[in-house]
């Protein structure tokens, strides 16, 4: 249980460091968080719970494949954020991540990679 816990604070402090380091400046911010961190984290928690390479390597290939369709949203959202507020905005990148996420599956599909 404790470990866990650890786990969790850990983790937690992460995204809290890089939430303060985006409000002092947003470009420095933006680059942290560019930076796969948390999935570099991830993999070494995976790493250090003993985790077979297989399943770390997986979580490495599916996270490639599923940031693709994330993209788009991260220019949509400046875009939509001054016209229609801050939660319409949220919601609508929210909504056209999805949307693209299954397209993009539903495209990659055709090559033999299955991503649902």
């Amino acid at each position: 249980m404790a470990y866990l816990l650890f786990k969790y604070l850990t983790t937690a402090a992460l995204i809290v460091l890089l939430s303060e380091i985006a409000k002092r400046s947003g470009k420095i911010g933006a680059l942290f968080t560019a930076l796969p961190l948390i999935s570099v984290v991830t993999l070494m928690w995976l790493y250090i719970d003993k985790q077979p390479a297989q399943k770390i390597g997986d979580y490495a290939y599916y996270t490639f494949w599923y940031v693709i369709p994330t993209l788009p949203m991260f220019l949509l959202f400046p875009l939509l954020l001054t016209r229609i507020g801050f939660w319409p905005t949220l919601l609508a990148c929210v909504l056209s991540t999805a949307g693209l996420f299954y397209l993009f599956a539903l495209g990659v599909k055709h090559f033999g990679i299955e991503l649902l």
